[in-house]
């Protein structure tokens, strides 16, 4: 089968398997897991962050800065498609207490503006505290669209002007960077907090660090042990993670170029409808006419293609190191004979 469903699908390769077999470990929760610790510290360097925490998801690190920011009352804001919002189990409210300000956003992307307008009134006592503000790089329900560095910089100038904090859901971050062609210092020197998932498209197994300073990563150590994320021997998972840093960055080009070419071969398509920008490894498309979305995605898995159908009209691709050049071609050819 090819796999398009997602990106968390991807298997340790053989040099990053042999990396995990030979790291060092020890009980992380004394902080004696020199694995990890090696990884945390070479997270916040490449950031030019003060500390790093190193945590089993995503959705981990991404809660832990929300309740390490906000006080229970306090308001989110943040895209409407967001993943902080949509799809972690409505954590925001059940862990942090906090409510949210959902925006419509360009594919995801909020703007300066809009920011300026969610902003509660802090002396109404009616309206909950605007407290933080979470964007989303790459945005996934926006097809894997990028900030504009600009426009990212635009907002942290709004936070500062109106004592709000700035968090970062970098689950796909390094594509972001690799295709506008930045560095994670720029994204280490404007945001207060940086989630940054490793077993998406860098191919780790297991995990995300959470990026901030040393107060800040020292407040979320004691909220990850609160939500029951101390490890103890995961040097292990932490040694594929670092290596997925240090060999398997550059290599998201690869992607970003076989999700270009699948997408050409769907824009041929009378039952494609409107695509979002395709930038990194992302494709969302609108499915119309001859099919639904999930007969869609029936068809290709008799085909031998996993897709995955994101909503009643909506098709997702995603490419991944585990796809080949041969699996583009061959899936090419299948939509090329709908």
């Amino acid at each position: 089968m090819i796999d398009f469903r997602s990106d968390t699908v991807t298997k340790p390769t053989a040099p990053m398997l042999a990396a995990m077999h030979a790291a060092p470990v020890g009980d992380d929760v004394f902080g004696e897991d020199p694995s990890i610790n090696e990884l945390e510290q070479y997270s916040a360097e490449l950031f030019g962050m003060e500390s790093a925490l190193f945590c089993p998801s995503g959705t981990m690190t991404n809660q832990i800065a929300i309740r390490c920011h906000t006080q229970p009352g306090d308001e989110v804001i943040c895209d409407a498609l967001s993943h902080v919002y949509l799809y972690e189990g409505g954590g925001i409210a059940s862990n942090s207490g906090a409510s949210v300000q959902l925006l419509q956003g360009n594919f995801g992307r909020l703007t300066a503006d809009q920011v300026v307008a969610a902003i509660n009134n802090k002396d109404d006592v009616h309206r909950p505290l605007s407290r933080l503000v979470s964007l989303e790089n790459t945005a996934n329900r926006g097809g894997g669209t990028c900030y504009d560095f600009n426009d990212i910089q635009l907002i942290k100038a709004v936070c500062l002007n109106n004592n709000l904090s700035l968090h970062l859901d970098g689950a796909r971050l390094f594509n972001a960077i690799v295709a506008k062609k930045e560095s994670p210092e720029q994204y280490g020197k404007t945001f207060d907090s940086i989630s940054v998932c490793l077993s998406k498209g860098l191919g780790a197994p297991v995990g995300s660090v959470l990026l901030g300073t040393k107060d800040f990563i020292k407040k979320a150590r004691r909220t990850r042990k609160v939500f029951g994320g101390g490890m103890r021997q995961a040097g292990y998972l932490a040694a594929g993670a670092l290596y997925a840093l240090r060999h398997q960055v550059t290599r998201l080009e690869q992607d970003h170029a076989h999700a270009a070419l699948i997408v050409e071969a769907l824009k041929k398509k009378d039952f494609v409808g409107m695509i979002p920008p395709v930038e990194t490894n992302i494709i969302l498309f609108e499915v119309k006419g001859r099919f639904t979305a999930k007969e869609l995605v029936g068809i290709l898995a008799n085909k031998g293609i996993l897709t995955i159908a994101m909503s009643p009209t909506q098709v997702r691709i995603v490419t991944h190191l585990d796809i080949t050049e041969e699996m583009v071609k061959q899936t090419i050819r299948e939509i090329e004979s709908l």
